[in-house]
């Protein structure tokens, strides 16, 4: 009989932001510290960058869940995003935002 032992990852919540635009369109940022680094998240972060319309239609993502590391949507695309740095993260979501409500 084998023993395993199972331990929880937790991760400590270091940023999280809702804003909803005067259009009803919402921008949420949401970024976990994890206690160690991963093949997936070798940043030792997880995080979801979200912006959406009011009726719910999700026009930009960016987020690392697991199976598909770093990723972004863009509309109906879906393309893995070269991490390098929380601040690269966040001014590379809001220039995709900025750009999709110019569109």
């Amino acid at each position: 009989m084998a023993l395993y032992t199972i331990v929880e990852m937790q991760a400590r919540l270091i940023y999280r932001e809702k804003f909803i635009y005067a259009d009803g369109a919402i921008r949420e940022m949401v970024l976990w510290q994890l206690p160690e680094t991963t093949g997936e998240r070798p940043h030792s972060l997880k995080y979801r960058l979200y912006y959406g319309l009011a009726d719910g239609t999700c026009v930009v993502r960016y987020d690392n869940e697991s199976g598909k590391g770093d990723h972004r949507h863009y509309g109906a695309q879906e393309e893995l995003y070269g991490f390098t740095d929380v601040e690269t993260l966040i001014s590379d979501f809001l220039e995709d935002i900025e750009k999709a409500r110019r569109d």
